[in-house]
């Protein structure tokens, strides 16, 4: 999703990577969920974020659809999103006591919070919201935080997801409307309701489905 922020404003002025300390520890919240409300649609999900989810839950992409996640145009393309609910707005996920019930398979979006991500020069580093958590924060490793295996493997994936949907969304425009629809049943159907395969690792499946997207793009 495309945002143009002013670091200056949002951030601490500093950019991090996964191996620095950032201000991001919260002490378990202790039982804050504010950051789990009124997101609208903007947690979106990549493939990976939708892996873990249909592997943890041992369910279909589809079964998400019908409660738990929506389906939005972002920079014209169609992709899944968590799902708010009632009028708090809260994420499907909250439990009664305002947990996460997903923490271990939750999203890349909610596993980096309060970071976000600048990507520049085909390349992407964290900055630290300053404006989006008042709680008290102790330092932490940010690969710590994050919690992800195979954290490099992890970040070539998000960066190259990220690129190839940048190209895609400035390709969309220039399409009829019939072409950008195919392509989009087609990106949501290889990189979303499609199985991974659970015994075979991700980030190769991954590789080979965007090899072949590529190839039927051009």
């Amino acid at each position: 999703m495309k945002r143009e922020i002013d670091l200056e404003a949002v951030s601490d002025g500093k950019l991090y990577s996964v191996n620095d300390m950032a201000r991001l520890g919260c002490n378990g919240c202790e039982g804050c969920s504010a950051c789990c409300h009124n997101m609208g649609n903007s947690i979106v999900l990549d493939p990976f974020d939708v892996y873990r989810l249909t592997n943890g839950l041992n369910c279909k992409f589809e079964e998400l659809l019908l409660d738990k996640l929506d389906l939005n145009v972002v920079d014209y393309i169609i992709l899944p999103n968590l799902k708010m609910n009632g009028d708090k707005e809260a994420c499907v996920f909250l439990n009664e006591e305002g947990r996460c019930s997903i923490h271990s398979i939750r999203p890349g979006l909610c596993r980096i919070f309060p970071l976000g991500r600048i990507y520049e020069d085909g390349k992407f580093q964290y900055f630290l919201q300053v404006n989006e958590c008042g709680r008290n924060r102790t330092k932490v490793k940010i690969k710590k935080w994050i919690d992800t295996p195979e954290i490099g493997k992890n970040e070539n994936f998000i960066n190259e997801w990220h690129y190839f949907l940048k190209d895609l969304g400035e390709k969309m425009p220039k399409l009829s409307e019939e072409a950008a629809k195919r392509i989009n049943m087609y990106i949501l159907n290889v990189f979303f309701v499609t199985l991974y395969e659970g015994n075979r690792d991700f980030y190769e499946q991954f590789e080979e489905r965007i090899r072949n997207a590529r190839e039927f793009l051009e």
